[in-house]
């Protein structure tokens, strides 16, 4: 079974935290991948050499991503997840299966473009995962050689408008339909029906970051619910 089968139907749980955050410790982030991990997640997606590095510990494909240390103002604006040539060879010797990057036709700030990035993925026999926030930045990823396409940026582009409550199901349903490559659902999902519905929808599998991993986050959710 190859690499992305073994993703199919399967829980990707993103372990991520910002440096300013008290969980972004070594320890702390090597021990939520051990609990999500005992927890039965089916892979890792992680950001940053060091976590990818800690991911390969366990005997789950392990995608790997980088970001900058602390999101400028204009994020909706820019490409930062994995955004160029130097990220790809940092995620790639720090021993990453799949590699995620920012799939959106925007203007790379090395000046690379997703044709070069995915050749660079593939010679190093890795998996090229593109982060899209619309169905015409999923075909293009696609034209371009990306492996998988997932929803990740839906919504947190000016391409994309502002994010729905959920998940982008409406974005996925698009992608199934129109791509032959497998499709992922990231972004927004709370809930264990939320999930159900995404493979319903035809979703390869469905990485789940805030909803496990960000305690910060799901104590806010609480409180908005309360009012």
């Amino acid at each position: 079974m190859n690499l992305v089968e073994k993703l199919r139907g399967k829980i990707v749980v993103s372990v991520q935290a910002m440096p300013s955050e008290p969980l972004y410790k070594e320890e702390c982030m090597l021990a939520m991948m051990a609990s999500v991990v005992n927890g039965g997640a089916g892979a890792l997606r992680v950001a940053g050499a060091r976590d990818v590095r800690n991911a390969k510990k366990f005997s789950l494909p392990v995608i790997g991503l980088t970001k900058p240390s602390e999101l400028p103002q204009n994020w909706k604006e820019i490409v930062y997840i994995t955004p160029g040539v130097k990220e790809v060879n940092e995620l790639i010797n720090a021993g990453a299966d799949i590699i995620a990057f920012d799939g959106t036709m925007r203007e790379r700030p090395d000046g690379s473009s997703i044709e070069e990035i995915v050749k660079l993925i593939h010679e190093a026999g890795r998996t090229a995962m593109a982060d899209i926030s619309t169905l015409e930045e999923g075909i293009n990823a696609q034209n371009c050689g990306a492996d998988i396409i997932s929803t990740t940026l839906a919504g947190y582009t000016l391409e994309s408008g502002e994010p729905s409550e959920g998940p982008d199901y409406v974005l996925l349903e698009k992608l199934v339909k129109n791509l032959n490559k497998p499709v992922i659902l990231e972004g927004r999902i709370w809930e264990p029906q939320d999930v159900r519905k995404a493979f319903e929808l035809g979703a390869h599998c469905v990485v789940i970051g805030s909803a496990i991993t960000r305690p910060q986050l799901i104590t806010k959710r609480f409180l908005e619910g309360l009012k």
